[in-house]
């Protein structure tokens, strides 16, 4: 992306923004991890310590259901010994998730069951996951690649909403 392109889409007011937020210390927060399925092991163990940290310091984190990131997020914040501290949202039924998934969402007790978007793709149902998720948060921390469009859609949303947003690329 051209620097002037870059700069129409994310101006040095919105940076700032983001790190005046970051920086206050008004208490904790609720955040939303987002993030693709498709992560390494050392990537995964980050998003685990990072998910920890925020649990530990009293911030409630919402997430979603599946492997990788997710799953990541999910153990950080169970590993905190903050179990109120986590909500997941699945975007489909607990019957709909991938069997490895299954064991883990079952030691989350704040587990919501979009249970009403089981005739949806998996996309779609997604999309309105994360909706719901942004809806509940004031920050968002997303993992992707350049070419996650879900992911990239969800962060535009969030930003239009005026949630402070994180991107952290992957490739």
């Amino acid at each position: 992306m051209p620097v002037a392109e870059a700069s129409k889409s994310y101006s040095d007011l919105d940076y700032l923004a983001e790190l005046l937020a970051i920086q206050q210390s008004d208490g904790p927060k609720a955040i939303a991890f987002f993030g693709t399925r498709n992560m390494g092991v050392t990537h995964q163990k980050l998003v685990e310590v990072l998910s920890y940290a925020y649990a530990s310091t009293g911030n409630h984190i919402y997430t979603s259901g599946a492997i990788g990131t997710n799953a990541a997020v999910i153990k950080g914040a169970l590993r905190a010994n903050a179990p109120d501290k986590l909500t997941v949202i699945l975007p489909q039924s607990l019957r709909r998730q991938p069997s490895d998934s299954q064991d883990l969402l079952k030691q989350v007790p704040n587990l919501v069951e979009l249970s009403e978007n089981d005739s949806f793709s998996l996309l779609e149902a997604s999309r309105i996951c994360n909706r719901k998720i942004i809806s509940h948060v004031q920050q968002v921390v997303c993992f992707a690649f350049h070419d996650s469009r879900l992911l990239l859609e969800t962060c535009h949303e969030a930003k239009d909403s005026k949630k402070i947003v994180t991107l952290f690329f992957l490739d």
